[in-house]
């Protein structure tokens, strides 16, 4: 009935939030693949990974509410996934908040399931490409960035001189999960209620965002 509300336009925001927390903790992560049609089984990575680039591992759905709550997600940002996968933060971060929503991914089969459970849901607001993060041609550009541990050593490194640059035309914020950010002077750390979740707001133009 969740799905079916969804893809009629009936339920986001506070009232898809209300639902989810009625699902006992445990069972959130399952409940929500369920009604965004995510498989269960996770599929296999592509072969020959770039170095420093991290295996499909999804994120919890606790950390991606407790972002959209406490960052708090708006309307009118633009949420961009670094490493998106099969769509889960993308998906429940525009639901929940109505943001304009991005991920980018760079296991090609990963986006095109990703694409399709957008497309099934008729969901508007979001998209998917294909492309590194770390890599000048990909577009990153956006508001809010989610980072489930998704680069290591220098793909990270690269990724967040791209993330700075980004810094430099608008206050940004960082939302990672599993993953703790070298010490920048341009970032702003802030812990949140989840232990795993870390928010970095930016500095570069000196108006952090609140």
């Amino acid at each position: 009935m969740a799905r079916a509300d969804i893809v009629s336009g009936a339920l986001r925001g506070p009232a898809l939030l209300e639902l989810l927390r009625s699902v006992p903790l445990s069972d959130r992560d399952a409940w929500v693949d369920e009604v965004l049609g995510i498989e269960a089984a996770p599929p296999d990575d592509e072969p020959g990974l770039p170095r420093g680039a991290v295996p499909y591992l999804p994120c919890g759905v606790d950390e991606i509410v407790t972002m959209v709550l406490e960052l708090p997600l708006r309307p009118d940002d633009e949420l961009v996934d670094l490493g998106s996968g099969l769509g889960r933060v993308v998906l429940l971060g525009h639901l929940l908040s109505g943001a304009r929503a991005r991920g980018v991914e760079i296991q090609e089969h990963l986006v095109r399931a990703a694409r399709a459970h957008a497309t099934e849901l008729a969901v508007v607001g979001v998209s998917f490409v294909h492309g590194d993060a770390a890599d000048p041609a990909t577009d990153i550009d956006g508001s809010v960035f989610f980072l489930y541990a998704p680069f290591n050593g220098q793909m990270l490194a690269r990724v967040l001189r791209r993330l700075r640059d980004v810094a430099g035309a608008r206050p940004i914020v960082l939302c990672a999960v599993g993953l703790e950010l070298p010490d920048e002077p341009w970032l702003e750390r802030k812990p949140t209620s989840n232990v795993a979740l870390v928010l970095y707001h930016s500095r570069v133009t000196g108006v952090p965002r609140r």
